[in-house]
């Protein structure tokens, strides 16, 4: 008996290839091969194996792919990249993982570092123009010069530019929506790596629905409140002014007006005093709002500030409550939320966002009561 089936060899004796009814014929008189060497039949029964599983691989992706042998290929090689490698961060699923998402990929520019140091300080002159615009400062003091004061104050230090597979940092980003009274968010709040809040967003007596802890806390002089030693202080500058009054409320207290009387001095740890960077507030504009309002609100700046330093976000306090309305969760005036009339935040564009952030599984969001 010839143990190897005719479409094993064309008239030139060479090996061709098989169908699936030669490929059961050639195994069944491999294993009943009995006149063979046993070095020989293991051989045969080797390569009788290989073509089995080559053959039926083939099969069954034709059916579904036009180019099974490429896709096999591929899907093999990326569950080999997913075994062996570990992801973008130590969490479940990372922030940075753009590679599901187009619409997230095509607006978040991790190159734009959210704060502010000297290196990155420099303003491009159309990025100058564009944030003295927002308060129209008249006559400006030289930004370079504030800038070398400033740094002279407070540390000059790259911050929390070290993601890595290794690290998983969860952040917790706590608005002052009115939805938060009653909702017992606390233990979760206080749960995570980071806490930021923003402008006068008191914890005293809210400890049950807002948590208790701060580990950075968002204002702009003009919502300056006083902060423990232990939290971050990051100011969002508006004007050049700003930026002096931040250097004069750690020491001198001297600057005592904005566009309005502002607090003179603050408790605040001056180490730990983080200034948002004019460029990734336009970036942040132009990028995520795509133009709409005068400029983002607090709230918008500091949920896109934890987009950039976190690798797990949640989001707490943002929208309306139940009934509709917007306030703020420790006032019980329901018409505080009068500000989304006036211009400045596109306060339902800004929402619409954060809601697509959520729906496309980029951030946690909890709405509250």
């Amino acid at each position: 008996m010839n143990p190897i089936p005719r479409c094993l060899k064309n008239r030139n004796n060479r090996v061709c290839s098989l169908d699936s009814s030669d490929l059961f014929e050639f195994c069944q008189l491999i294993f009943d091969c009995d006149d063979m060497s046993l070095p020989k039949r293991r051989k045969i029964r080797t390569f009788a194996l290989l073509c089995c599983v080559i053959t039926f691989t083939t099969l069954l992706f034709s059916y579904t792919f036009r180019d099974p042998s490429l896709y096999f290929f591929k899907y093999a090689f990326r569950l080999s990249d997913n075994f062996f490698s570990k992801g973008l961060c130590a969490c479940q699923q990372c922030m940075t993982e753009l590679e599901d998402d187009p619409w997230f990929a095509e607006r978040f520019n991790q190159s734009v570092h959210p704060l502010m140091t000297r290196e990155n300080s420099v303003l491009s002159d159309e990025t100058f123009k564009w944030w003295q615009w927002l308060q129209s400062e008249r006559q400006p003091a030289n930004f370079s010069e504030v800038v070398e004061e400033l740094f002279q104050v407070i540390p000059d230090e790259v911050l929390y530019m070290d993601a890595s597979p290794e690290r998983c940092r969860t952040c917790a980003v706590v608005g002052n929506s009115g939805n938060l009274k009653g909702a017992q968010y606390g233990d979760l709040i206080d749960s995570c790596d980071f806490i930021i809040r923003m402008n006068q967003a008191p914890t005293t007596g809210f400890e049950e629905d807002v948590g208790a802890r701060t580990t950075h806390h968002v204002m702009y002089p003009e919502s300056a409140i006083d902060l423990d030693n232990t939290t971050s202080l990051v100011l969002i500058p508006f004007k050049t002014l700003d930026l002096q009054w931040i250097i004069s409320a750690l020491t001198t207290g001297t600057i005592k007006h904005t566009y309005t009387p502002v607090t003179s001095r603050i408790k605040a740890n001056k180490d730990k005093v983080l200034i948002y960077s004019p460029t990734f507030f336009k970036y942040v504009y132009e990028s995520w709002l795509e133009g709409h309002g005068r400029y983002p609100s607090t709230g918008f700046l500091s949920l896109l500030l934890a987009i950039h330093i976190c690798d797990e976000v949640s989001v707490f306090g943002f929208g309306a409550d139940q009934y509709g309305n917007w306030h703020h969760y420790w006032e019980e005036n329901h018409l505080a939320g009068a500000f989304r009339h006036t211009g400045v935040h596109d306060g339902d564009y800004e929402y619409n966002v954060t809601l697509l952030l959520a729906d496309k599984h980029k951030i946690r969001m909890f709405r509250g009561r």
